[in-house]
């Protein structure tokens, strides 16, 4: 199992794949033990991909301390650090995108081309859904919530129209396999807490590397006049929607190409 001492925490990280160097940063609560995850996606048949279990996930250490979105950053850095990465193209999903955000503001040579994926700035610019709000409600009444945020054409009227496939959403959605594991809980509060008070809106426009802004249509969480906003406040950056909610990269095909395409462009 790959684990690397990286300042306070030991990060277990993965690899697999030829090509170009791509760090990918996965959003909350995320777990490399969960599958499908990148490694089964498309994405190590096109680059040499560097995942990891974020602080606080996973099978990464989990301090009970405060965490910071400043400190989820230079986590990232310094783990490219010690694997020897100079520097990466960089995709980063959901509350991945945040730390990808703090990555290319706080080490700028490190980051060639930077995918943000269904995220957000946080600030004036605007925030992803407060997740810290619900932390502690019930898995399965958490999941009902969340449906229709995570995709708005998937309301009341929809589930009404489709029971089975709405329950086996209740069913995915409230799914934590690990939650008995120790430290977990408190891990995903103090990454929820850290995503609470994420703000980088002043200084997008210092991302000096290609960008591009991938989003859902359909997204309650990281809405799309947030992407927009966001578009324009980093130069040059390009943006896409694609046929999907929060997780369009896995409901619209085109999606995963596209990203692709402009890493490697």
């Amino acid at each position: 199992m790959p684990r690397q001492t990286v300042g306070d925490i030991d990060i277990h990280w993965e690899r697999q794949g030829l090509g170009p160097r791509l760090l990918f940063i996965s959003g909350t609560g995320a777990d490399l033990r969960n599958k499908p995850g990148v490694f089964e996606g498309p994405y190590p048949k096109a680059f040499d991909v560097l995942a990891y279990d974020q602080r606080g996930l996973g099978q990464t250490s989990k301090p009970d301390a405060p965490y910071s979105m400043a400190q989820y950053g230079d986590d990232a850095a310094a783990l490219m650090d010690a694997l020897g990465w100079h520097d990466a193209l960089v995709l980063g999903v959901s509350f991945g995108g945040m730390v990808a955000q703090e990555l290319v503001l706080r080490h700028p040579g490190r980051v060639r081309r930077l995918v943000l994926a269904c995220t957000s700035p946080g600030g004036a610019g605007g925030a992803s859904y407060p997740f810290h709000q619900i932390g502690d409600m019930d898995r399965v009444a958490r999941s009902r919530l969340l449906i229709p945020v995570s995709d708005t054409r998937r309301d009341a009227a929809w589930a009404a129209a489709n029971p089975a496939e709405y329950e086996q959403w209740v069913a995915f959605g409230a799914l934590d396999p690990f939650a008995d594991e120790p430290g977990h809980a408190m891990g995903a509060r103090r990454q929820l807490e850290a995503r609470a008070h994420h703000d980088t809106w002043e200084r997008l426009p210092q991302i000096a590397c290609p960008v591009m802004i991938a989003a859902g249509a359909h997204d309650g969480v990281a809405l799309p006049a947030t992407q927009q906003a966001m578009a324009g406040r980093i130069p040059g950056a390009e943006l896409r929607f694609f046929e999907g909610g929060h997780m369009f990269m896995i409901q619209d095909r085109a999606a995963n190409a596209a990203i692709i395409d402009f890493l490697n462009s």
